[in-house]
């Protein structure tokens, strides 16, 4: 069932008695409260100059009136007035969730690039769900120089690999390459949003240009990979980086690593799940092998049979307790059932065929395919399961996707 609007990554709007508290009721109802804004912002809706130093909502004080506001829906506070929006990308509001995007540009685009684009480079994107609208990011830090390369003048028929992830509501880019074949990051690269905030992580003992990369529980891991050159006892290592240590205690650390380098051909994704990581070692729907570790064991262990069959394209975990697939071939995506060893169909697409990349948040899939000139985006709660499609930036393809906080803003 195909759903033409974008309620990406928005909680389901409550019901309106699911919203009466006592506290609403301090000087006057809701509904009065709502009428006012309205007439507030009919005549010249959302004027800067005329809410700048307006309340909330008249007659509370404004930790009370966020109090209340915090119950609505997102789009609601959006559309009612200006000091709603204002209050809705405020560091002091909770925050709705958005689609981050790695993007770079089209061969040959039609159109002209955004402004924020410069040429043969990655550029990263925010859609929001409750504009409907895509946004830039800050530029990450250029010392030392960032350039990450998507394609290369000696290998045009393959896309050279960018990997991110997300970890405790962060973007993490951890391995890529330059236009010298060498890796591009010698730490990982780590955006946050609710301070619109880039910095560096703690440095990589053997940058690479691809590895097995995901996390669990709030830490990083980096598996096997290839950086300048094959090296054996890297393609064979295993290390994480704990995020839930504080800042200064940051460090990779090394874990039990690989019996062979069979992981460091391309890169992949460590899928975690109930604490272990899942990973297999070729994308797609060729001959491939899985491994599983073990976080809380330090262990390797073999993958289920089952898993490893159907794992036909690229997979994400729904808030580490449930693993999704897309068989690319067949637009396929299904849920794996760890009591039966099997993948369970939710719903088959012709949108999602060629499916190149996945993520999941907040009971959505989006998945990057046509190349990256197509985002679907499916409601896995939803039955019958409903999706719909996000078109990127003009001019730009998506390498990747993420589910992460929306942005804070003082422009709205």
């Amino acid at each position: 069932m195909q759903d033409k609007s974008h309620p990406l990554l928005i909680p389901r709007r409550l019901s309106f008695q699911s919203l009466i508290d006592p506290l609403f009721y301090y000087s006057t109802s809701f509904m009065e409260i709502t009428v006012q804004c309205c007439k507030q912002s009919k005549n010249d809706p959302f004027d800067d100059n005329d809410s700048e130093n307006g309340t909330f909502l008249p007659g509370l004080p404004d930790d009370l009136a966020q109090r209340c506001l915090s119950s609505l829906s997102p789009s609601l506070l959006f559309s009612v007035c200006h000091s709603w929006r204002r209050l809705l990308y405020s560091p002091s509001f909770p925050p709705f969730f958005s689609l981050y995007a790695l993007l770079s540009p089209l061969h040959n685009p039609t159109m002209a690039l955004p402004r924020e684009v410069p040429q043969s480079t990655i550029v990263f994107f925010s859609f929001d769900p409750i504009s409907s609208s895509w946004r830039s990011l800050p530029s990450p830090p250029q010392n030392p120089s960032f350039h990450l390369l998507r394609r290369h003048p000696s290998f045009l028929s393959r896309n050279l690999p960018i990997q991110s992830l997300t970890v405790s509501n962060q973007l993490i880019v951890i391995a890529a390459t330059t236009q010298n074949l060498f890796p591009a990051l010698s730490s990982p690269l780590v955006f946050h949003p609710e301070s619109n905030i880039w910095f560096y992580g703690p440095q990589i003992s053997a940058p690479r240009r691809w590895c097995a990369a995901g996390s669990a529980q709030g830490v990083v891991y980096m598996a096997s990979g290839f950086g300048s050159h094959y090296q054996g006892d890297v393609a064979r290592s295993l290390e994480q980086w704990d995020l839930n240590k504080k800042r200064e205690n940051w460090v990779w650390e090394n874990k039990a690593g690989f019996k062979d380098g069979r992981f460091s051909r391309e890169a992949v994704e460590a899928v975690g799940c109930r604490g272990k990581l899942c990973m297999v070692n070729v994308k797609g729907n060729a001959l491939k092998e899985g491994a599983v570790y073990n976080v809380g064991l330090d262990k390797w262990e073999d993958m289920p049979v089952g898993m490893v069959a159907g794992w036909n394209g690229p997979a994400a975990s729904m808030d580490e307790d449930e693993i999704y697939v897309i068989d690319e071939v067949k637009g396929r995506l299904s849920k794996y059932d760890g009591e039966k060893d099997c993948w369970v169909k939710v719903i088959e697409l012709e949108q999602l065929k060629r499916a190149e990349h996945i993520a999941a948040g907040r009971g959505k899939i989006c998945a990057v395919s046509a190349k990256g000139e197509r985002i679907i985006v499916v409601d896995v709660r939803d039955k019958p399961t409903r999706f719909w499609e996000v078109e990127p930036p003009c001019g730009l393809e998506v390498v990747a996707v993420h589910v992460l906080p929306r942005m804070i803003s003082r422009q709205h």
